[in-house]
C-alpha cells in the first residue's frame, strides 16, 4: 500500500458527486445508511466486509438496528485516498442492493 496518496481536501469536495449521499466531514468521507431492519443492515455490512477484505481497506462504522454510520479515511496518509472513494462506491451499490433509504 505504499503507493496510496492523500487526496487534497478541495479535490475530495469536488469529487463528492461520484459518491451520492456522502459528505466530507472532519477530514473523512461520511454517510449514514438506513435499512428497514437489523437483518438488512447486517447483510449490507457482511457484503461490505467481504469487499473491504478484498481491497485491504476497512471502514470505521457503527451499527444500531437499521442504521449504519460510516466514516472512511486512510490512516496511512491521514486523510482520504482513492481507497476511500472505491469503498464508498461499493457501499453505495450494496446499500441499493439491500434496500437502504436514499
Amino acid at each position: 500500500m505504499s503507493d496510496v496518496v492523500k487526496i487534497e481536501d478541495a479535490e475530495v469536495t469536488a469529487r463528492l458527486s461520484e459518491i451520492p449521499g456522502w459528505k466530507f466531514k472532519q477530514g473523512k468521507l461520511h454517510r449514514e445508511f438506513r435499512f428497514k431492519d437489523f437483518v438488512a443492515a447486517f447483510r449490507f455490512m457482511a457484503a461490505v466486509a467481504k469487499q473491504a477484505e478484498q481491497i485491504g481497506h476497512h471502514p470505521d462504522w457503527r451499527n444500531l438496528y437499521g442504521w449504519v454510520n460510516v466514516d472512511l479515511s486512510t490512516h496511512l496518509v491521514t486523510g482520504v485516498s482513492e481507497l476511500d472513494f472505491r469503498l464508498a462506491k461499493a457501499m453505495n451499490q450494496f446499500a441499493a442492493q439491500f434496500g437502504a433509504d436514499s
